[in-house]
């Protein structure tokens, strides 16, 4: 796979009729003369008759780009960079490194990827350019066109096996990325010198014709899992602290040493019992782990202490079946968590011994494979899974008492009957992607969120948050 595989290109609502969200509001247009019908809401599982088509409401996005890359990327992260905190000026870039899922197994590749240019899609939309450029991009259409189109750079390193998950972190002058490969070794990469092959093109065909003749190898391996895992993650704490859960039931705890190295405690911490799916490190306390598992419970893990008395507290049968995926509030006190059953459950860490959650959604109609709180607020978080949508969650939203008083039945519209029917925190509803495995926000890039599936990358910001 090299860089003629990998596209980043702008959603038409008019060739890519699943691309988008389905809105959460009616356009309510009059029929036209020709009685041709008025644009609905589409809700996810609703049958399609025949001659009805989904398209994309472009006036509901800010922004929508979508990218492809050969061989389906399952797990990316997103790589901190240093152009600054709270960007909303567009055209926007972004850094990742995301590892394929090749069928074979020795053609898998991470990707370094620099996506660039990208640009309001909303219709009617300015980005924050100077007026004369503006003029300038108006007295020549096909080069305004040009500078509108996203671009798209990727350094590729070789990666023995699948990469089951990926983790991106700056520590000082380094990036590393820490992947999950499918072997049943974890490695540890300095992705620095990729990072700067995509900042220029001429870097870019060096770095490829010296990985022709050199195999980039990572700066760390740990082969002391005895089954592959998915369940990986740096802390916000800790510089260079790591934790990465299997599929046996183990948890290893990481510490970094000098020159680019780790100690890996040997020990797992002891009460798992069944694979691990998902590790979240407190963003608050250096020592604090919290984890979840096939085995129904999440559990809070401080590692200062020894492996068998690390567990600190445990919720039983916190879902109906597999726990996927959990995400740790940043600010707050709160983990959220979403299983194979379909449901997102809300906890407080106060009341976590209750084994209650303070907030239950039940919205997705198939397994939840990935989850996310937004780092810039509090109180919104967003979930995808395998029924082919991304929600976008306001806990801070409640239901307006003077419009709970339904309106005479026989004048609404199935439809309209069927909105009313969704929690009032559900804000919006992304679709256009097969399969969602993995979402993350942009913590430097507010509202704007970057999502992949077996069909490709989408990255994209609403109106909503």
């Amino acid at each position: 796979m090299d860089n003629d595989d990998m596209d980043l290109e702008y959603v038409e609502a008019e060739d890519d009729e699943d691309a988008g969200e389905e809105g959460m509001e009616s356009d309510n247009e009059e029929e036209t003369t020709n009685a041709a019908k008025s644009k609905e809401v589409y809700l996810p599982g609703k049958p399609l008759e025949d001659g009805e088509e989904l398209v994309c409401d472009e006036s509901a996005y800010i922004m929508l780009h979508q990218a492809s890359t050969g061989a389906p990327c399952l797990s990316f992260d997103i790589v901190p960079d240093e152009l600054g905190a709270g960007r909303e000026k567009f055209p926007l870039t972004a850094y990742m490194v995301a590892g394929t899922q090749a069928a074979r197994t020795h053609v898998n590749n991470l990707i370094v990827m620099k996506m660039s240019n990208l640009h309001k899609t909303q219709e009617g939309g300015d980005d924050d350019e100077d007026d004369e450029e503006l003029e300038d991009d108006q007295d020549d259409d096909d080069n305004s066109d040009e500078k509108r189109k996203p671009q798209m750079a990727c350094a590729l390193i070789k990666h023995q096996g699948c990469v089951n998950r990926v983790r991106a972190r700056r520590l000082g002058n380094t990036v590393y990325a820490a992947s999950w490969s499918e072997l049943g070794r974890v490695n540890i990469w300095d992705i620095s010198k990729q990072l700067q092959a995509v900042e220029d093109s001429q870097l870019l065909k060096q770095y490829e014709r010296e990985i022709v003749d050199e195999t980039v190898r990572p700066a760390f391996t740990f082969n002391g899992h005895q089954q592959e895992g998915f369940a990986i993650d740096w802390s916000l704490c800790a510089e260079g602290v790591l934790a990465t859960g299997d599929c046996k039931r183990d948890i290893h705890i990481w510490s970094p040493l000098e020159g680019g190295s780790w100690k890996v405690d040997q020990r797992p911490l002891v009460g798992h019992t069944a694979s691990v799916e998902d590790l979240q490190w407190s963003p608050n306390e250096a020592s604090v782990l919290a984890s979840c598992s096939v085995d129904k419970t999440i559990r809070i893990w401080d590692c200062r202490a020894p492996p068998q008395k690390a567990c600190m507290l445990t919720c039983d049968d916190a879902h109906q079946s597999d726990i996927n995926v959990i995400s740790w509030n940043r600010t707050e006190p709160f983990i959220a968590s979403g299983g194979d059953d379909g449901f997102l459950h809300v906890w407080d860490l106060r009341q976590f011994q209750s084994k209650k959650p303070i907030a239950t959604f039940k919205h997705h109609t198939d397994h939840i494979t990935t989850l996310e709180w937004n780092p810039n607020d509090a109180t919104v978080f967003a979930s995808g899974g395998d029924d082919d949508q991304i929600a976008l969650w306001d806990l801070a939203v409640e239901k307006d008492i003077d419009q709970e008083a339904t309106p005479n039945a026989s004048e609404q519209t199935q439809t309209e009957d069927e909105i009313n029917k969704l929690p009032p925190q559900l804000l919006f509803i992304h679709q256009g992607q097969k399969e969602i495995k993995e979402l993350h926000w942009h913590p430097q890039l507010p509202g704007v969120i970057l999502s992949t599936a077996h069909s490709g990358f989408n990255v994209f910001r609403t109106i909503s948050v």
